[in-house]
């Protein structure tokens, strides 16, 4: 499983979590199989609200997973239609994230539920 978490930093299991996830300017890649870390610069992290595209500059990565602090339920579809599950949760840290994905204490994000704690509200 790769998991994709956006990023404050380039600091792998040690970067903080940022809070937006189209505007983050890293997105921190996590293989649970390989424990292994990949970093990507999101270069769209500049743009108006509702138009980020972040499956275009994660895409070619291949992940399965997404792990934020909340998105709108647009950007839940776009991911969804790609494959990529996605997960509301708060943390500090990706380490903070990854564990408590592997225990199993994420909510999974759906279009339904989107919206709730979305900065900004849901578009």
């Amino acid at each position: 499983m790769r998991i994709c978490i956006p990023t404050e930093t380039m600091e792998g299991l040690n970067a903080r979590v940022f809070s937006h996830f189209g505007s983050a300017p890293y997105f921190t890649v996590y293989d649970t199989e390989r424990d292994q870390i990949e970093i990507i610069n999101n270069t769209n992290a500049d743009h108006q609200h509702g138009m980020c595209h972040p499956v275009d500059i994660i895409g070619p990565v291949s992940i399965n997973a997404v792990i934020c602090m909340g998105m709108g339920r647009r950007a839940v579809e776009k991911l969804n239609e790609a494959g990529i599950k996605a997960f509301r949760q708060e943390g500090e840290t990706v380490a903070e994230l990854i564990k408590r994905y592997k225990a199993n204490e994420l909510e999974e994000l759906t279009a339904e539920n989107a919206c709730m704690h979305h900065h900004g509200g849901c578009h």
